[in-house]
């Protein structure tokens, strides 16, 4: 028997929470921070160790949570951490040596303002941080960006599916408005929590296999370097082999925005805007920040006339963007920071003195 969806009305931050349960994650450990702390409010009213065994764990800080994340990752279980913004950053030392070590997690990131403490208002400005590796050396997290509270809950199940296949920590990069809207969300049944050990595993040595060691460590610098290079073809293969986009109305587009989560969401209302005005303007919303979608950027630099990248920043993926295109075309930025979301018009009223000269 097929089980339905259950429809509800949650919160972004309610609905990684109850996917997270549904999902049958092991383990969460987190700390409170604004906006996301909805999550682990969440989780921890739930209770969810009473029917699904699931631990959540208020952590004594962001260090410790993701540290947790590392102790669990390691014996092969599925587990998650939220923060925001300043939190995330207090991760990173940890981020980088669990990717160091291959190991499978869910980070979320619900942005808010920057630099510093900034604001607890939304903004897209870690996307360096989370695309480029926070933390030292080199090494990739796989970055999905959700534009909806239906995503936020979908991408739980995605990114552990692909954390466990590419053994590598996952990031749902969010941002505060996502976070706190409300909107309908169908959620996925109640899944059992996984019994596979993976093979890779630190969970005591049986006699039918040598010890499993676990580490970032090697101070041998012909063994790191293989390392590295092996980390490489894995970044390679997921840029081959994951990537994700939407497109809205760009079979006949002559000017193309690039946005992603909520910047995207607003850029379709200016894509209806601005074909009202006789424009013809399409958009492309990157789901996977890394790997990103340059081949696809790149065919359709050779059909458009120019690219505004749309950004509640100060200019971070226009980097991107201006590499995928690679000089066939102009491309601009436009953002609004401090926690300002941009209105449709004003993407519009961009384009057109950016790019259309009117």
């Amino acid at each position: 028997m097929v089980m339905e969806k259950e429809l509800r009305l949650m919160k972004g931050n309610e609905a990684v929470a109850e996917a997270a349960i549904r999902a049958g994650v092991d383990g969460y450990f987190g700390y409170p921070i604004t906006p996301q702390t909805e999550i682990i409010e969440y989780l921890m009213e739930a209770n969810p160790s009473k029917t699904t065994g699931m631990v959540v764990l208020q952590a004594e800080s962001e260090i410790a949570a993701i540290n947790m994340v590392y102790g669990g990752a390691a014996c092969g279980k599925k587990v998650m951490t939220s923060s925001s913004s300043p939190g995330i950053s207090l991760k990173q030392e940890g981020i980088t040596y669990i990717a160091g070590a291959e190991l499978p997690c869910l980070i979320v990131n619900v942005v808010r303002g920057g630099p510093g403490l900034g604001t607890i208002q939304p903004a897209q400005s870690d996307y360096f941080q989370a695309t480029k590796g926070g933390g030292h050396g080199d090494y990739h997290l796989i970055v999905l960006a959700p534009a909806s509270v239906q995503e936020m809950a979908d991408f739980v199940d995605l990114s552990f599916e692909l954390a466990f296949k590419y053994r590598n920590p996952v990031m749902m990069l969010s941002d505060g408005a996502i976070g706190q809207m409300m909107e309908k969300v169908y959620l996925s049944p109640q899944k059992e929590r996984s019994k596979i050990v993976p093979d890779w595993a630190t969970t005591g040595k049986p006699a039918t296999r040598e010890r499993n060691i676990i580490t970032s460590l090697d101070l041998d610098p012909d063994r790191q370097e293989m390392f590295n290079r092996k980390l490489v073809a894995k970044y390679n293969e997921i840029r081959e082999k994951e990537v994700r986009f939407e497109e809205f109305q760009c079979e006949d587009a002559e000017y193309l925005l690039v946005a992603y989560g909520t910047s995207a969401r607003v850029c379709q209302k200016s894509v209806q805007i601005a074909r009202e005005q006789g424009i013809k303007v399409g958009l492309l919303r990157p789901i996977t920040l890394f790997p990103f979608p340059t081949k696809r950027i790149s065919n359709l630099a050779a059909k458009v006339k120019g690219m505004l990248s749309v950004e509640m920043s100060a200019g971070q993926m226009v980097e991107d963007v201006l590499l995928s295109v690679n000089g066939k075309v102009p491309v601009y930025h436009f953002g609004r920071m401090g926690g300002i979301v941009t209105t449709p018009e004003e993407v519009v009223e961009s384009l057109k003195s950016k790019l259309i000269g009117g």
